[in-house]
């Protein structure tokens, strides 16, 4: 079926754009990649036609009689060497991608071979471009010698100048064109180091085609004029507008091919690098591109990747140590040792889980204990402390210390009331015994230098553990110390009674208990 104006025009913007095959899967992009290098072919070739008939007519000067004996064998030659010649381009051109269209059809595997067809695609039609123009060359300079040396001169000038167009404007165009083939295979590595034009090559290309090669037929003219060849005004006039008028439209065009060849991924990686500073990690732009440009996006990636398992690693970190403690540890650094703070501490421990474990099958246990530390952790860090560690079926958390926090103590007296209220809600199966005590600590990192953790080690922290041992007995399960109250906001030390005086197990201080006057 014959394409109508309107889709060849789509066909070509899609072309242009190099985004005609983002969504379709293997075999589509096969066909896809069969019409648009096609379209490439023709509109290259088409390129070189017209350049050659604009020189003739318009252009390069000729002695009358022999260009009128000459131009009617030239188009009979002309029409029967494109016949022969457009077909054997595109049969060569697309069988240069056979591995292509096979691993895209599902046929082979992506390999090193099948990367390297794709980056060196357009390097291959512009060799058989070449390769084909070069044959008219002699053919028609040896066709038209018969008639007048000039019109052999002025053939073989313009079919040379014909053909670096079509080789120049297919290169562009496919470069393109193997955008979407490109983005798909390169995006699990780029092949080996080959030797591709890059920015400077593209420029080359465009200057070559926009400007050198107009300026090249002003050159011929005035040869050609200084040959011999009679020339009046109005012709070297045409002469002169055609040119210029082809070096400004043409010039521009293939400027704007090559700027878009080297801007497009650079614009890609700023845009990527704008939602890297939004924080966004998930992500990775399309590599299309073996050069230097190429390699910048790719480079760009192996960045995000990096970002990416930097930020893994990091919340990794934190579940483990905490949050806080991570972010001091990456913006610091680690020092054993410690420092001297005030902070407030609960331990919240299982009742029975001895006989849970042996009434359960452990996977049951397990999912129970998670449930029951996933309370904990919620209640713990709605007040601003963090479960420091996990110890069998026990937690222990700390208000106050890497990072300060204001009424610690008062936090810490909130957060008891708060788990022993959920585990009720949440988890009925279990009952927890929870202690509070506050004062002062050495707060760092203990261990060696080659493994260590951040925990607090003092007198409050002996206190809590003690009376969550004392809570498993008491009504409520929640105990806190009188140091605790004591320093604790009075909206929160209002919701304790103190009650007996205790010395607890290991202690030589006696410790006045407090328990919650109303849970919440």
């Amino acid at each position: 079926m014959t394409a109508t104006p309107r889709q060849a025009l789509s066909t070509l913007g899609r072309m242009l754009s190099g985004r005609y095959g983002e969504t379709q899967d293997g075999p589509t992009l096969a066909r896809s990649l069969r019409l648009m290098l096609t379209v490439t072919l023709v509109v290259a070739n088409l390129a070189g036609v017209v350049v050659v008939v604009v020189l003739l007519l318009l252009v390069l000067p000729a002695p009358s009689n022999a260009a009128r004996h000459a131009r009617p064998a030239d188009v009979v030659a002309g029409v029967a060497y494109l016949l022969a010649a457009i077909p054997l381009a595109f049969v060569l051109s697309l069988r240069r991608f056979d591995a292509v269209n096979a691993w895209l059809n599902g046929d082979r595997p992506l390999d090193d071979a099948v990367r390297l067809d794709i980056v060196r695609g357009p390097l291959r039609l512009v060799e058989i471009q070449a390769a084909l123009w070069c044959i008219a060359v002699p053919v028609f300079g040896a066709l038209n010698a018969t008639y007048a040396g000039a019109i052999a001169r002025n053939f073989v000038g313009t079919v040379a100048i014909a053909g670096a167009t079509t080789c120049s404007a297919a290169y562009l165009l496919s470069e393109r064109v193997l955008r979407p083939v490109a983005a798909r295979a390169l995006a699990s590595g780029l092949p080996e180091r080959v030797a591709l034009p890059g920015v400077a090559g593209r420029a080359l290309l465009a200057w070559a085609l926009g400007t050198a090669l107009p300026i090249l037929g002003l050159l011929l003219v005035a040869v050609f004029t200084l040959a011999g060849v009679r020339t009046s005004i109005d012709d070297l006039s045409v002469a002169i507008l055609v040119l210029g008028g082809a070096a400004i439209v043409v010039g521009t065009l293939v400027t704007l091919l090559a700027a878009g060849a080297t801007a497009d991924p650079i614009r890609s990686v700023q845009r990527g690098l704008q939602r890297v500073e939004e924080g966004d990690l998930d992500l990775d732009v399309p590599v299309y591109d073996a050069t230097e440009v190429g390699r910048l996006q790719a480079g760009f990636n192996r960045m995000v990747a990096g970002l990416r398992e930097r930020e893994r690693i990091r919340d990794l970190f934190g579940r483990q140590v905490g949050a806080d403690v991570a972010r001091a540890a990456l913006s610091g650094g680690i020092e054993l040792g410690g420092e001297e703070r005030d902070v407030a501490v609960l331990f919240v421990d299982l009742i029975g889980s001895t006989s849970l474990a042996a009434e359960r099958p452990p996977q049951d246990v397990v999912t129970l204990i998670n449930r029951f530390f996933e309370v904990v952790v919620h209640a713990v860090a709605s007040e601003g402390g963090w479960v420091n560690k996990f110890a069998g079926d026990g937690a222990l958390a700390i208000f106050g210390a890497p990072m300060g926090l204001p009424d610690a103590a008062g936090r810490a007296l909130a957060a008891a009331r708060r788990v022993a209220a959920d585990l009720a809600d949440a988890v009925p199966e279990l009952d927890a015994a929870v202690g509070v005590s506050a004062g002062r600590v050495v707060a760092g990192n203990i261990g060696a230098s080659e493994r260590y953790e951040y925990t607090v080690i003092g007198d409050p922290v002996n206190e809590a553990a003690r009376l969550t041992e004392l809570a498993k007995a008491a009504p409520g399960h929640v105990l806190a110390s009188d140091a605790a109250v004591a320093r604790a906001a009075p909206a929160e030390a209002g919701r304790w009674t103190l009650g007996d005086t205790v010395t607890l197990r290991g202690r030589t201080r006696p410790t006045r208990l407090a328990v919650p006057g109303r849970l919440p």
